[in-house]
């Protein structure tokens, strides 16, 4: 099973846009783009962001089978992230009974939660 983060990083090393215009895009830091390209997997919304800053569709690099077995989620943001911490979206609210895919989506959250968290403590705790 193919790596994502690996992926992920041989597709923006492809596409000669740099890590630095990325990251400043997503609104996230250098260290945090080089630990995604260790993960094994991605939820689906970053991925799908970064795709749209390197024109590159990954939906050909993921197989189907990946895609709903793994926790390649889409988790839409309920306001637009502009620069520093995000914006709470509101609590969980699925249609879909699937206990798995809520269980993805709680995931997704939390580590966009805990991603925030570092921001914020990079920005309060870092030399001046």
């Amino acid at each position: 099973m193919p790596h994502q983060g690996k992926i992920l990083q041989d597709a923006i090393k492809n596409s000669g846009i740099s890590i630095t215009r990325i990251v400043e895009e997503l609104g996230i830091t250098r260290p945090t783009i080089y630990r995604k390209f260790k993960e094994e997997t991605l939820d689906y919304g970053f991925v799908k962001q970064v795709g749209e800053i390197i024109t590159h569709d990954f939906s050909h690099d993921f197989t189907s089978l990946q895609q709903a077995v793994l926790p390649f989620v889409s988790v839409t943001p309920s306001v637009p992230v502009t620069s520093g911490v995000s914006q709470r979206s509101a609590p969980l609210q699925s249609n879909d009974n699937d206990p798995v895919k809520q269980l993805m989506a709680l995931q997704a959250k939390y580590i966009a939660l805990l991603e925030d968290y570092n921001e914020l403590l990079l920005k309060v705790y870092s030399p001046k």
